[in-house]
């Protein structure tokens, strides 16, 4: 490693944009070693503010999620600049810069098309006053999971028992977009963007094994953020070929007000959201695809058969105990039954396959329907 990415210093980084209907979110963190191997350090009891040009501030709170601040439930002047005020416990300073407010227009529909490949997720808007030409979108997707046993008894203390608490016969996984999606109209003679691919997927996508939901975010960005993130977008996910882009400095408009020997990276924009939900249920999808569950790896072990329908003596629990490497902590199993419905064994898998909290929450999300 070059000297100079080995001893990063450690910058103020701001993710976040000023919301001009709604609660604004920013996260502040510093920048890191590219070698280390921790994650991001936050910048915790910083006081946040919004600030109108030539008027009033509006306090944003850290809340329980540490260097997260958030405002209260805003609605902004649309016709004044606004700017993000930052003081760290350090006693440093930084702003970004006025920036006017930008209303989004709101999204026409968000559409899906299934192929012999894959499918597809597409976004459609469009601004009859020609007002919006810069576009940046973010989705938030949620699927079904169901795990791969459901089981009722344990293996706990060297007896085979019902099980004390049931794990949850399915959960919901949210994943958050991470790409950089943005589209520009100044080269078209209406302000339209028609099926602008969101998110892709492959025909054996586990999130389409039940059913799946995504929320499209939708901003309306000035030609200057709009530049900012289309030259993040270069640097992060344009190189690695001969062909793509050079990586190229890049400069936010977040700067420090008392130290010039300072840096600060993001971009804070001033502009309302527009949001809009799907669902798709794997029936909707053509029945050849071989969707997959996300827990092929948890193909369980060889049943334990016993040779009488009532619950096993200690012997066969040490039996189980071998079999599956049982420990003295529970274990979950699944009784087997033949085609009379007697029982004739067991089988047992790890929690990772049997308890879906693991991968998700076994709380239902209010919108889900």
């Amino acid at each position: 490693m070059p000297d100079a990415i080995s001893s990063t210093k450690r910058y103020l980084v701001v993710d976040g944009f000023i919301n001009s209907r709604g609660i604004t979110t920013i996260k502040l963190s510093r920048t890191y070693d590219i070698s280390s191997s921790t994650t991001s350090p936050v910048e915790t009891l910083a006081t946040v503010s919004i600030e109108e040009e030539g008027g009033q501030r509006y306090l944003l709170r850290e809340g329980s999620t540490k260097g997260t601040y958030t405002s209260a439930n805003l609605a902004l002047n649309t016709i004044k600049n606004y700017r993000l005020l930052i003081r760290t416990t350090a006693g440093k300073e930084y702003a970004s810069d006025y920036t006017p407010v930008k209303t989004t227009p709101p999204i026409d529909n968000v559409t899906w098309h299934p192929t012999d490949t894959g499918l597809g997720i597409y976004v459609n808007s469009h601004d009859d006053a020609n007002a919006t030409q810069y576009y940046k979108w973010e989705y938030e997707e949620t699927w079904e999971i169901i795990p791969l046993l459901s089981p009722q008894l344990e293996y706990k203390n060297s007896i085979i028992q019902e099980i004390t608490t049931l794990f949850p016969k399915v959960c919901w996984s949210t994943a958050q977009s991470t790409d950089i999606k943005i589209s520009s109209t100044t080269r078209l003679t209406r302000d339209v963007v028609s099926d602008y691919l969101l998110r892709s997927f492959s025909t054996t996508a586990n999130q389409f094994r039940y059913k799946y939901s995504i929320l499209a975010k939708q901003y309306a960005l000035t030609p200057e953020e709009y530049n900012y993130w289309a030259l993040l977008k270069k640097n992060t996910e344009n190189i690695g070929t001969l062909f793509d882009p050079l990586p190229a400095q890049i400069t936010g408009n977040v700067h420090p007000l008392n130290d010039e020997a300072e840096l600060a990276l993001g971009y804070v924009g001033v502009r309302s959201v527009e949001e809009k939900r799907i669902f798709i249920s794997r029936s909707e999808l053509p029945a050849n695809w071989n969707v997959l569950t996300g827990y092929e790896v948890c193909v369980p072990p060889d049943t334990i058969y016993i040779d009488r329908p009532k619950p096993p003596p200690p012997p066969v629990a040490d039996i189980l105990r071998s079999a599956f490497g049982l420990g003295s902590s529970s274990w979950p199993l699944a009784p087997v039954y033949d085609g009379s419905n007697t029982l004739i064994g067991y089988t047992s898998a790890t929690l990772d396959c049997v308890d879906c909290r693991r991968r998700g929450t076994a709380v239902r999300p209010s919108f889900w329907q």
